[in-house]
């Protein structure tokens, strides 16, 4: 797949933006992934023969695009597995939501429980069995009053099933194009954007921080006066 964007690429580690709608890894629809786009560039790239090691250390839901980390060694596999159980692995993320805030900046602190029929996780009583507590800050970077969209940044303290689009629905705040959590029609298209990813170098512990800004495209026009950094 030659329009793959890579970030930053070595020996250990390959960072690349990842394509909306293409699931990070094989799943049962067989619809081509991440997974395989990498390997298949390393392999073109590098002339490799054979089976390409790359190792999947974390996730983003199909609908999703921006940054991820893949390793190109066992080695670096699990070390960037061990950043990720002890949160040296940060994620930052762009969301756009219904609604005003109250609060400019805020963080939300839920129990989520995922079914596993229907692949939809909703927030429950703390103590409730097999819930798991799910933790995030949000800063709201704008609002636009005339269509009522909040731009959000939000940082990631757990890393839940669909745990962006569960904690800021159950506020009313539902993600914009989210068909599976939304409240209402805003388009098919979910307005949420994998930003930054921050992480130790497994081989060199040099601290690296990737980032990534969706196209000011559709209901992403409202990045156009919006200064990240």
């Amino acid at each position: 797949m030659n329009n793959l964007k890579v970030l930053y690429e070595d020996n250990h580690i390959i960072v690349v933006e990842k394509i909306p709608n293409i699931p990070s890894q094989a799943d049962k629809t067989n619809d081509l992934d991440m997974l395989t786009i990498v390997k298949q560039y390393i392999k073109d790239k590098y002339h490799k023969p054979g089976e390409v090691y790359l190792g999947l250390i974390h996730r983003l839901d199909r609908p999703v695009g921006g940054v991820m980390v893949f390793a190109r060694t066992s080695k670096a596999a699990s070390r960037l597995s061990e950043e990720v159980r002890n949160k040296v692995f940060k994620k930052q993320y762009l969301a756009i939501v219904d609604g005003k805030f109250e609060q400019n900046k805020g963080e939300f602190e839920d129990y989520l429980l995922k079914n596993e029929r229907n692949n939809i996780s909703k927030v429950v009583k703390a103590g409730t069995k097999n819930a798991k507590l799910a933790k995030l800050d949000y800063e709201v970077l704008k609002y636009v009053e005339e269509i009522n969209l909040s731009l959000v940044k939000i940082n990631l303290h757990t890393g839940r099933h669909h745990q962006i689009r569960v904690q800021f629905a159950s506020r009313n705040h539902s993600l914009c194009g989210d068909q599976k959590y939304g409240t209402r029609g805003r388009g098919k298209q979910i307005s949420l954007w994998a930003y930054k990813l921050s992480i130790v170098h497994p081989v060199t512990k040099e601290e690296m921080i990737f980032s990534s800004i969706p196209k000011k495209i559709g209901s992403w026009k409202i990045l156009e006066d919006v200064k990240l950094i």
